[in-house]
């Protein structure tokens, strides 16, 4: 068994990295960019845009993880996202099945499955995708039919898995691809809380899960990996105990279209005074969702498990303290 690993220098790819050296499994490393990892291991630069170059790579696999992709919220990045996240899986699934690669994980987001209006609803594989939502999030709806053509690849001759972990926390996020609204909590960039609800994994539990799903994943399936469901105002809770920092007093109203007109208002406002607000307009509306998922299915059939959230939120925040990406918290 030797694994072609796509996207290694990114949070999660970093992760499953450390996580195929910790099981002895053999593993060649590519990005875009190329690089370094720990344990003194090359990364190959590989654009996944170009079939011959992953088929060229890839040519001594037997086995692949495809973590590659951009976490954006900004509209403006509609056009990117697809081109990688749909064009870029379709081609690096064409190469790795050129040089014979035969099992593939594709990494996508919970997201593309669990989001709602209601709070008491937990999405699962089962779940149908809300496309009336996620058709207008560019990240999302990338995700979405990445996946989509992923699995429409999957054969007996060609296994793919798909993995969907959910807002991934923990240490070594060097991009800030998931742990920036930590840094902005702690910055008190929020003087709102969400009336939405989020769901979290620890980085290292969905490298772990990822790894799994590369073993004992069914092909053409969907594995959800999560850890815990909170609404924002008890993520906010935690946070502030954890930093010192106090969560914002103001909740954001129920009503989800006077939240964003509320919002446009204070936007204006700080326009006006020559500056930019510290969050999105996308950001404040996705917020308004929940966000809610279960990993039932990979715990029943990966034998997936997440540590504590609390632990989790800990080392990230640790991990941004130490790499100076926050100033030294107080106490």
């Amino acid at each position: 068994m030797k694994v072609w690993l796509g996207g290694a220098t990114g949070f999660l790819g970093r992760h499953v990295a450390a996580a195929l050296a910790n099981k002895s499994i053999e593993f060649i490393a590519v990005s875009r960019g190329g690089g370094s990892l720990e344990r003194e291991t090359f990364v190959a630069s590989v654009d996944v845009l170009d079939a011959g170059a992953v088929t060229e790579s890839a040519t001594a696999c037997t086995h692949a993880v495809l973590c590659t992709g951009r976490v954006s919220r900004n509209p403006d990045d509609a056009e990117e996202l697809h081109r990688l996240h749909v064009e870029g899986t379709k081609t690096a699934l064409a190469g790795l099945r050129a040089a014979g690669v035969k099992r593939v994980v594709v990494v996508s987001t919970s997201g593309t499955v669990a989001v709602s209006r209601d709070s008491a609803r937990i999405d699962d594989e089962t779940s149908s995708s809300p496309l009336e939502l996620i058709a207008a999030w560019p990240y999302y709806r990338s995700k979405y039919y990445g996946e989509r053509a992923a699995l429409e690849q999957s054969g007996p001759d060609f296994e793919v898995v798909v993995v969907n972990p959910s807002l991934l926390l923990g240490p070594g996020d060097l991009r800030e691809s998931s742990t920036q609204d930590v840094r902005r909590f702690i910055e008190g960039s929020f003087a709102v809380t969400p009336r939405g609800g989020l769901s979290l994994v620890d980085v290292r539990d969905a490298a772990e899960g990822t790894v799994l799903a590369l073993l004992k994943g069914r092909a053409g399936e969907r594995y959800i990996l999560s850890a815990a469901n909170l609404t924002f105002e008890a993520y906010f809770g935690r946070l502030a105990r954890l930093t010192g920092v106090a969560a914002p007093r103001m909740v954001a109203p129920a009503n989800r279209q006077l939240t964003l007109g509320l919002f446009s208002v204070y936007e204006g406002a700080i326009r006006r005074l020559g500056g930019r607000a510290p969050i999105e307009r996308l950001e404040v509306e996705l917020s308004s969702y929940f966000w809610y998922a279960s990993a039932a299915k990979a715990e029943r059939e990966l034998g997936f498990s997440a540590r504590d959230p609390g632990e989790t939120l800990r080392d990230t925040v640790r991990d941004l303290v130490q790499r100076q990406v926050v100033a030294p918290l107080a106490g």
